[in-house]
């Protein structure tokens, strides 16, 4: 099986966390993409919602696409929160499967990714959707140091621009405002019910 990994904070998820993900699992034709929320660490930056709660919210987003799935090893205690570290880790979930990592650009670009050719070693592609305003020659760039057989392995995928960000998501909430169609229904239901995102006494839901 082709199987898709998309790793990230998903703090929280959102519509176009979806889009990416079905999007590239039909340009990939991915038998499955699994999302990978991370438990952070000391190279990001610090998570507003529990690991608890990122995971109910994506398992309630996904759960309409049989072809997605959720995945905890990077959530569970001890991780590291780095890619190399996670995807040996992943292995045996997967014995025999190909491995496609996804990941948008902004974040191969804006993110000082560590032992990326470890990694590229591990995968049979890294899949790049665009995102913001990070163009191709800046993934060049970013992939410039990488020897030929492992640049041969990243793939970037021309998808529509998607804007909507966990950040801006944050923000409308502790704002007072709606976040209702930048994140699934459900998902939109959850934050509501446990209150999260708010920052501010005076954020109305």
């Amino acid at each position: 099986m082709k199987i898709g990994l998309f790793g990230g904070s998903f703090d929280p998820i959102h519509n176009a966390h979806l889009f990416i993900a079905e999007a590239l699992r039909v340009a990939e034709d991915l038998d499955r993409v699994v999302f990978l929320p991370s438990r952070g660490g000391p190279h990001r930056a610090a998570l507003s919602a529990s690991v608890d709660d990122r995971a109910e919210m994506i398992r309630r987003a996904i759960a309409a696409n049989p072809a997605f799935a959720l995945d905890l090893t990077d959530a569970s205690e001890g991780a590291s929160g780095y890619t190399a570290d996670l995807l040996p880790r992943l292995r045996p979930h997967f014995p025999g499967d190909e491995l496609y990592f996804i990941a948008g650009g902004d974040s191969l670009v804006k993110t000082q990714w560590q032992r990326l050719d470890e990694i590229l070693s591990m995968l049979s592609a890294f899949v790049i959707a665009p995102r913001g305003e990070v163009t191709l020659d800046d993934i060049e760039g970013a992939l410039s140091a990488l020897p030929a057989t492992l640049r041969a392995k990243v793939r970037c995928h021309d998808l529509p621009r998607v804007s909507a960000s966990a950040t801006i998501v944050r923000e409308q909430i502790e704002a007072g405002k709606s976040v209702r169609y930048l994140v699934p229904e459900p998902v939109w239901h959850y934050i509501l019910e446990r209150g999260l995102y708010l920052q501010t006494a005076g954020a109305r839901r």
